[in-house]
């Protein structure tokens, strides 16, 4: 379904965010992996998470995880460390544009069985579970982090445990450090040290645990009252000490003035401040937030040169091109300097159309971080569906806080 978004008053609004998905979808891998059935509250309720938990228990043959991408490298690792079991890993027509090859790469170079079904190097995957040897390999650090987290949580089961070595540069780095905290939450050891990372073979030892809320659907709420320059949020499962990468947001928001009030369960957000008149930042460890900044600061009216997004084209989906092309329909010409980068020098032109039609290309960010524009010109959101992915309740928190939609929210 399609929504035209409008917004009609002031913003004041306590927010429910979305547990983090990153945690939780780490969390039951290690719970699987240890075999044990401890609780885990809070866990996420978006697409994700359900499709990763329904894997975990499925006993069918072929096992389709639809759009996630994290789901998809987890549980490649999961599965060809799961003594006989045999499967097939498949997914969405974008899933199986993805490249999952340096894992499948990896996984075999420590003795799992994996083909590929049909093109070589992506997905769908046929993997034959078996006790893997584990050793030591050299992995690329600017592929997706999410490739050497799945390696490090199924290490402590391999015969000889594992060591990694990394080659720089390693981008999404603080994704690599909260596997290495859950791991450690769980029982494990972990030795790390600079471009290395040491795991012996050892067995996780679960204990309940709580979820923490997302920090990456926190910036869509900073984001409007960026845009608003008016207004306050509480944002409830926030803490200060997170192990979220996507917590930086607090500090690059403060430049766009939006400040951050950390109290006992959660932040309050409050619009108090004037935006800086250039924003220059490399992404690299926080790259899913680079939407959420891209749209701010064109309308905000600040130029910008954002660097580190090379995995931006390999996400659901091209996202660099999405940016250019949905922008491009307000006025703003965004320029790509080189692959992995984003500049917008500050020129706007006029645009004639009144309503303008945001295409999400099954993207839920995309959804998510074009929905603020609301607070300045109503736009109509192709596909809002998306958001389940990561943030089923995004359209009805949107309610609380004062926007507008055509069509009835359930």
């Amino acid at each position: 379904m399609d929504i035209l978004v409008d917004f009609s008053k002031s913003v004041d609004a306590l927010i429910t965010l979305p547990a983090s998905k990153s945690i939780s979808n780490r969390a039951l891998i290690i719970r699987a992996i240890a075999g044990e059935s401890s609780p885990i509250e809070n866990l996420s309720d978006c697409d994700d998470t359900d499709v990763l938990q329904q894997a975990l228990i499925s006993v069918q043959q072929t096992i389709d995880i639809g759009a996630a991408g994290t789901a998809m490298r987890f549980l490649t690792a999961f599965f060809a460390q799961s003594f006989s079991r045999e499967c097939v890993l498949t997914g969405t027509e974008r899933m199986k544009q993805r490249p999952i090859r340096l894992l499948v790469d990896a996984l075999e170079a420590l003795g799992a069985k994996i083909s590929y079904v049909d093109k070589e190097g992506f997905p769908p995957l046929k993997i034959v579970g078996k006790e893997l040897l584990g050793g030591t390999i050299c992995l690329k650090g600017d592929v997706s982090s999410q490739y050497i987290s799945a390696l490090m949580m199924i290490a402590p089961a391999m015969q000889n445990g594992l060591k990694i070595e990394l080659i720089p540069p390693v981008i999404s780095r603080p994704y690599i450090d909260l596997t290495i905290h859950l791991m450690k939450e769980f029982g494990v050891v972990v030795h790390s040290n600079g471009n290395c990372i040491e795991i012996p073979h050892q067995h996780y030892k679960m204990k309940p645990f709580v979820v923490e809320a997302d920090w990456s659907a926190a910036s869509y709420w900073y984001e409007i009252l960026a845009l608003k320059k008016e207004g306050e949020f509480f944002l409830k499962g926030l803490t200060q000490n997170s192990f979220q990468g996507d917590s930086k947001l607090v500090d690059l928001f403060s430049q766009l003035g939006v400040s951050t009030f950390f109290e006992e369960t959660g932040v309050r957000i409050v619009a108090d401040g004037k935006p800086i008149a250039e924003l220059k930042y490399n992404f690299v460890n926080q790259p899913d937030l680079a939407q959420t900044f891209v749209v701010t600061c064109c309308f905000l009216g600040v130029p910008f040169h954002f660097t580190g997004l090379e995995s931006l084209k390999i996400k659901e989906t091209d996202r660099i091109f999405a940016l250019k092309n949905e922008l491009l329909k307000f006025g703003f010409e965004l320029e790509e300097p080189k692959n992995g980068e984003l500049k917008w020098n500050g020129n706007k032109q006029n645009v004639m159309e009144e309503q303008i039609s945001v295409a999400t290309y099954n993207d839920h960010r995309m959804a998510m971080a074009f929905a603020p524009i609301a607070t300045k010109m109503p736009i109509r959101i192709e596909n809002m569906e998306v958001v389940s992915k990561s943030y089923p309740t995004f359209w009805k928190d949107l309610c609380k806080a004062g926007f507008v939609f055509s069509e009835k929210i359930n």
